[in-house]
């Protein structure tokens, strides 16, 4: 079993007073806090490894590398990748997102063809895919949401046609909490022989990733949603398609060789990854990564949905509440009454509780449902249920401030 209260002792950040109150964070969709492991780890690698990977014979330069590339393995590891090649270090999931769209669309994509998401995408999986579009005279096909706001996969089933080159879905909404069914999309999707690319920014911090259980062909996520450093990401590709797509970017480690007639590119991974790379950030994440497994993902998996059942619950205590969907994750979108979720953000952080309000990056649907925005609260491992008990306190105060 997680205790939190232990896990707490290693984010010095959760151990301070907001306008004279405790601070709750409950914002950790939009980031999570950093262990002391790993901002001790950053602090290390720069003070005793720091040198330039990949180019130098020198010991500084040998050392650093090789905590990069396992850092790489601890990446493959942790979602279960065959090789360890097929690990793209990124700025994130935007950035793996958009390598995609960039690389994949340029190499496959072509005037009439289709893309299909979904209406509870990030505009991370919205703009890149809208952008090819306009690009290669493409379609973007959008499959709806059911009554209660979940994948309609009899509508998803409609959408895929000859036409269809790509499926890019989330895994986990960033809004609703909603566990998407991604086993069966891309089983569906590769009945038709469509490959899929997974947002997995809002799972992989919260459930097990197995690429190779859910047989994605592209699968991205970033680090600083799970305890790492902010700037760094990965995108999962199988090799076949990494392989078979254009280069992102170039110059520096993409490069193979390079004459003024002609350039020739490197293998994978180095092939998507050009320029100098945040191998700071890459050693650290890997560092997340070992704190992640030494604590169990479904230890942290059961703890988070346990704290999110009991925080629903509580929530229903409140008069003129509205949750919106069914959060299965760790993340609950909710509005009281007719309070705009500006004010009711605003006046708890005035009691020390950090949550997010507005539209969270995905306002296609905060539009489908027919609202301003939600109060959205998201946990991570080090949350309690003490902490919840406070955010009701709070929310029923603001309530009855607006009567």
């Amino acid at each position: 079993m997680l205790n939190a209260n232990d896990i707490r002792k290693q984010f010095p950040i959760l151990d301070q007073t907001i306008y004279g109150k405790p601070l709750i964070y409950l914002d950790n969709a939009a980031t999570t806090q950093k262990p002391l492991c790993v901002t001790d780890c950053i602090a290390t690698s720069y003070n005793e490894i720091n040198s330039n990977v990949h180019r130098g014979i020198h010991h500084l330069s040998q050392i650093a590398t090789e905590q990069f590339e396992a850092a790489r393995g601890k990446v493959a590891t942790f979602i279960n990748a065959q090789r360890s090649h097929e690990i793209i270090f990124t700025r994130g999931t935007t950035e793996s997102i958009n390598l995609v769209a960039t690389s994949f669309g340029n190499t496959f994509i072509n005037q009439g063809d289709e893309i299909v998401i979904s209406t509870m995408e990030h505009h991370s999986n919205i703009v890149p895919w809208q952008m090819l579009c306009q690009r290669t005279g493409a379609k973007l096909r959008v499959v709806p949401l059911t009554h209660d706001l979940r994948f309609d996969f009899d509508a998803y089933k409609n959408r895929l046609n000859e036409k269809t080159r790509l499926v890019s879905v989330t895994h986990v909404s960033n809004v609703l909490g909603t566990i998407n069914p991604i086993k069966e999309i891309i089983e569906t999707a590769h009945s038709h022989g469509i490959p899929v690319l997974v947002d997995a920014a809002q799972s992989s911090p919260h459930i097990k990733t197995d690429v190779q259980a859910m047989d994605a062909d592209f699968l991205a996520f970033s680090g600083h949603k799970m305890y790492g450093p902010t700037g760094i990401g990965v995108l999962y590709g199988k090799e076949k398609w990494l392989n078979a797509m254009q280069p992102y970017q170039f110059g520096g480690e993409m490069i193979q060789t390079v004459h003024f007639e002609k350039t020739t590119f490197n293998e994978l991974p180095y092939k998507f990854e050009a320029g100098t790379p945040n191998y700071i950030g890459a050693i650290a994440l890997g560092t997340a990564i070992d704190f992640i497994q030494a604590i169990g993902m479904e230890n942290i998996a059961a703890h988070e949905s346990a704290l999110t059942r009991y925080t629903v619950e509580r929530l229903k205590e409140i008069d003129n509440m509205r949750i919106f969907g069914t959060p299965d994750g760790a993340a609950i979108s909710f509005l009281v009454g007719d309070i705009h979720p500006a004010d009711m953000g605003t006046l708890l952080d005035r009691l020390g509780i950090a949550i997010r309000t507005g539209h969270h990056c995905a306002q296609p649907l905060i539009d489908y449902i027919g609202i301003p925005g939600t109060v959205r609260a998201s946990f991570a491992m080090y949350n309690t249920k003490e902490e919840a008990d406070v955010l009701i306190d709070g929310i029923k105060r603001v309530a009855k401030m607006f009567g």
